[in-house]
């Protein structure tokens, strides 16, 4: 196929770099070495020199961005009151353009953010770009698993050394926020603490675990000593072992994007 038809998934987030072309059901996947003693925008303009995926131009491209994100209600939502809600709610992120997905199944805007000369390196290179929250596909394809069952879920999506724990009700978030988290006991903390927060039942409601999980075996023996019904979510299983579900490497929301198209 001809690169020009095909999408470029660039997944940028603190501390990684990673790009990723579909062709029918095989994606080839690449995670770029950063250079931690330049800028992001600066690593992304190396790659784009030096990577041979990238060697062709791309019709279409879709950038995955894992900043922190705040979420609007969708009739809350104005947007030209974005750039004041993100900056009071993220104090730090002043050098960043903020941006927005929308979460029509979820009566959500979910706002995050994109360094300003990191963006001018991609649509200075690209023409069509567009842009998206990492974890917006993660949230989607979860928000659906939610509806097996008649107990309470709460999920745990670990990436980037971060873990997002969100829950749904009538089509709604009941609860979404992030948490840095380097080792089992801190996520096991906050687990509990939002587990506590949204009254939920010990015995029949779920705590469903997925992502980069540290000391994975460990977080769930010790959760289990709290909540009965705690399961890990295995990619491989929970998408029939499709191909790219065996991708060493890679995200867990870059592949339920490509599983579930989007």
């Amino acid at each position: 196929m001809d690169n020009r038809l095909k999408r470029l998934v660039i997944r940028i987030s603190r501390g990684r770099l990673s790009f990723s072309v579909a062709d029918g059901s095989d994606v080839e996947f690449e995670d770029y070495a950063l250079n931690s003693s330049i800028s992001m925008a600066a690593n992304l303009r190396e790659a784009l020199r030096t990577l041979p995926l990238l060697e062709d131009s791309f019709e279409r491209v879709l950038v995955m961005v894992d900043t922190p994100t705040l979420m609007v209600p969708t009739n809350e939502f104005n947007e030209a009151e974005s750039d004041t809600l993100y900056h009071h709610a993220f104090t730090d992120m002043n050098q960043q353009q903020v941006m927005y997905t929308v979460l029509p199944d979820l009566n959500a805007v979910v706002l995050f953010s994109v360094q300003k000369d990191l963006r001018g390196v991609i649509d200075n290179t690209f023409d069509d770009v567009r842009y998206t929250a990492a974890v917006a596909p993660v949230w989607r394809h979860l928000h659906q698993r939610s509806y097996t069952g008649q107990h309470q879920k709460l999920y745990a999506y670990f990436h980037d050394r971060r873990m997002e724990v969100f829950s749904f009700g009538q089509n709604r978030f009941k609860f979404c926020n992030s948490f840095a988290v380097n080792n089992p006991n801190d996520a096991l903390y906050y687990l509990l603490a939002v587990w506590k927060q949204l009254t939920m039942e010990a015995v029949h409601d779920e705590l469903h675990l997925v992502g980069d999980i540290p000391e994975r075996d460990q977080l769930l023996e010790e959760a289990q000593r709290f909540v009965k019904r705690v399961f890990y979510i295995n990619p491989s299983g929970e998408f029939n072992r499709a191909p790219v579900s065996q991708i060493k490497g890679m995200p867990y929301d870059l592949m339920t994007l490509y599983i579930k198209g989007r």
